[in-house]
């Protein structure tokens, strides 16, 4: 004990060795800084929601006239912006056709992408290269949105809520990153469903699937925040206000500039301060549903990017 407390001591620097546990000062520092960064970007991060948060049970006419950041909610504290929001009939609309198009649109699309990804991940099938070339090209060069439109209109579902999800049905990054996952997948689980008779389908849904949870929330995700959030195919493609999502009912409040028809100052005034809290309210409707579903998918969250990503 004696002869290695004297070897530690002689040790250049006064460095433990591997076994010891111990950290260098440079390792704090390091610690130190990537913890800053972090908490410095979590709160750029989180701080507007924050904002948009306090700002819609604030008093609407200190709201407009405050300025710098805002901490907590502008006494007195009110819910007048969210009884306007929930009372205005497009809200309840845009909700409607939004969730119709979040859950038909992500079944679909979880659909052709796993079909597409088990057929790109069989090496018996003999294009998969060149259609996997194929389909990496059309994620740096599209047709333009003018074809996209021509073919829209050709098809006959201009106008109709197929037009919302249809175009954009099976994205290439998610059929990647399925394929690579289902490529991980030991063969001979495949072999020993074939020996017993399955078929394509029937290992596709009763061993890649169960086996592929983790991709697939991610794959969820992914597509489920992209139908929530979207709004540019209903910008155009729909004429029809009964066919609009909630965000583009939001796009209105958000950047529609309307003015009181009234000449009178007073009424003017009034419909300023209305229209500034119901923007946040509104915000926050739109934007609560899709944060509280996120955490059930988190913990699949990197588990099945990691394993989709390992392969190219």
């Amino acid at each position: 004990m004696q002869v290695s407390r004297i070897a530690t001591k002689a040790r250049p620097g006064g460095r433990p060795h591997s076994g010891e546990v111990g950290r260098t000062t440079r390792e704090r520092i390091a610690d130190g800084v990537i913890v800053v960064l972090m908490v410095a970007l979590m709160v750029v991060t989180l701080y507007p929601l924050l904002y948009t948060v306090f700002a819609s049970f604030s008093d609407a006419r200190r709201l407009l006239g405050h300025l710098g950041p805002l901490v907590a909610p502008l006494r007195p504290y009110t819910l007048e912006g969210y009884k306007l929001t929930l009372q205005n009939a497009s809200i309840g609309i845009g909700f409607r056709n939004t969730i119709w198009y979040v859950f038909v649109g992500t079944a679909l699309s979880l659909l052709g992408t796993g079909l597409g990804a088990y057929v790109l991940s069989r090496k018996n099938f003999l294009p998969r290269k060149i259609c996997m070339k194929l389909i990496t090209f059309t994620m740096f060069v599209s047709g333009g949105i003018i074809p996209l439109f021509l073919i829209v209109k050709g098809i006959n579902i201009y106008n109709t809520r197929w037009a919302f999800i249809l175009p954009w049905m099976i994205s290439s990054f998610n059929m990647i990153i399925m394929r690579t996952f289902f490529e991980g997948i030991p063969e001979s689980m495949e072999e020993s469903a074939l020996l017993d008779g399955a078929n394509d389908l029937q290992i596709l849904f009763r061993i890649y699937v169960p086996l592929s949870t983790a991709v697939i929330a991610v794959i969820t995700m992914y597509y489920g925040v992209g139908y929530w959030n979207s709004y540019y195919p209903s910008l155009m493609f729909h004429t029809k206000r009964q066919l609009y999502p909630l965000q583009m009912f939001l796009r209105e409040v958000l950047i529609t500039n309307q003015k009181a028809s009234a000449g009178d100052v007073t009424a003017m005034a009034e419909e300023a301060y209305t229209r500034e809290l119901v923007k946040y309210c509104t915000v926050v409707v739109s934007t609560v549903p899709i944060l509280v579903v996120y955490p059930f998918l988190q913990r699949y969250f990197v588990k099945g990017v990691m394993i989709g990503a390992v392969k190219g």
